[in-house]
């Protein structure tokens, strides 16, 4: 079972918004066997799943907060996990030792992006990453277009030395579809097609062999 993991300590960064995506991504658009770990106490991903219409394709929740991946379906064919805020040390290396890919978002905002410096060289010295047993990228998320705050995050992620696969828009459509537990691209076309092109270098990256160990 593959484990895609959305890691940031700092709060408030987006990462249920991308755990759910990708979770309804490989689940409607894959059709693989998906459980979405939420690690998060706030368990906003898991709030998300109980709206999900029953005639969508299935995503299993495990509760992680409580007991970690005891629950975690064996016959899952990939596991979406939502981190949780503040992770470091012991608790950060649990964590990567149950990760195959890492996606990290970043916020268009100066305090994210020098929280996000400290965490990757944090991510670089752990010794699972050093072994390459985990690769991992950077998403510029909930980004305006034409502002200056996000010309410094796109060349501040692009000068990184981890892979800087996509960039998302503050867009009403994630609301849209967060209250009917929904991903994305379960919304129709004519609504949500300019997210859909934004997400399509993301999850070939995600599909591709330079996202796996």
């Amino acid at each position: 079972m593959r484990h895609i993991m959305v890691l940031n300590p700092k709060g408030g960064c987006g990462k249920s918004t991308l755990a759910t995506n990708i979770a309804s991504y490989f689940a409607a658009e894959e059709q693989q066997k998906v459980a979405l770990v939420d690690y998060d106490p706030q368990a906003s991903s898991l709030d998300w799943l109980a709206r999900r219409p029953a005639n969508r394709p299935e995503i299993t929740g495990v509760a992680g907060f409580e007991d970690g991946y005891k629950h975690l379906p064996r016959s899952a064919d990939i596991a979406i996990v939502d981190s949780p805020a503040r992770a470091h040390g012991p608790e950060l290396t649990d964590l990567l030792n149950h990760a195959d890919t890492v996606v990290v978002p970043v916020l268009p905002s100066t305090i994210d992006m020098q929280a996000a410096s400290k965490f990757l060289d944090e991510l670089k010295k752990s010794g699972k990453v050093q072994r390459k047993g985990v690769k991992m990228a950077v998403v510029a998320n909930r980004v305006r277009d034409n502002t200056l705050i996000w010309d410094e995050l796109d060349e501040y992620l692009a000068k990184l030395r981890v892979p800087y696969v996509a960039a998302l828009r503050e867009a009403q459509n994630y609301i849209r579809a967060y209250t009917r537990g929904l991903g994305v691209w379960e919304l129709p076309e004519y609504l949500a097609w300019p997210d859909w092109d934004e997400w399509e270098p993301l999850v070939k990256w995600l599909k591709s062999k330079r996202s796996q160990p």
